[in-house]
């Protein structure tokens, strides 16, 4: 039974397939499922022929069932589905965040931070002293400088970015000023503090700003 198995799903096609054989080892069942598309009696064929020429075994066609599926891809393939398709969905979702030393002066940084706008990336960079807490505002405007090379209704600006304990854990908190015409408002988002402040404070402007921003980009669809 293993070894008709292993034939059955060497053959084109064929994704997987069982044997169901009877006490006294007689074939009763062989079921078979297929890639979609492929022609359900040419593999009726294909398994009768590939049994009785590499194992000398006789099957009638009424006892092998075909099942067909959709596109079967691998694991991999489907996470960057997956990923793929919440981009599409968030509209704005983070990818890197990198800092160089030396930016202009000593004990200064360039923080820069790149992010995926549907199919298209885009960064932004600032400048910021090298300690942590003006680290996480350069991260946030940074996150502020690259939404601007896709927002094109009003000016965002980083009201303030800062760490915070709540429920036992640590958090940071960051606040994005949003001014449209004569308008403004005050968006707030917040990232729990596991272990980059730098990067939380790049996922809490995204936090703050992402609906803001999705309801933009629908727009433009």
């Amino acid at each position: 039974m293993k070894r008709a198995e292993n034939l059955l799903t060497s053959l084109q096609g064929v994704l997987s397939a069982r044997v169901v054989v009877s006490p006294i080892g007689e074939v009763e069942e062989i079921h078979v499922l297929t890639q979609g598309g492929t022609a359900a009696k040419q593999v009726v064929r294909n398994v009768e022929s590939a049994l009785l020429a590499h194992l000398g075994l006789k099957v009638d066609h009424r006892k092998i069932s075909v099942a067909q599926t959709a596109e079967v891809r691998p694991l991999e393939a489907l996470d960057q589905m997956a990923v793929r398709e919440a981009a599409l969905r968030r509209g704005v979702l983070f990818n890197r965040l990198e800092f160089q030393s030396g930016a202009g002066s000593a004990g200064r940084l360039a923080m820069q931070v790149a992010l995926q706008v549907g199919d298209e990336e885009v960064s932004g960079t600032a400048d910021a002293a090298d300690n942590a807490r003006a680290r996480m505002l350069g991260a946030a405007r940074a996150v502020v400088a690259a939404l601007e090379q896709v927002w094109t209704r009003g000016t965002l600006e980083v009201e303030g970015v800062q760490i915070l304990d709540a429920f036992g854990r640590r958090h940071v908190v960051a606040g994005v000023q949003v001014s449209e015409g004569r308008g403004s408002r005050l968006l707030m988002g917040t990232c729990e503090l596991i272990e980059n402040p730098e990067q939380a404070a790049v996922l809490a402007v995204l936090d703050a700003t992402n609906r803001w921003t999705n309801r933009w980009l629908a727009s433009r669809r």
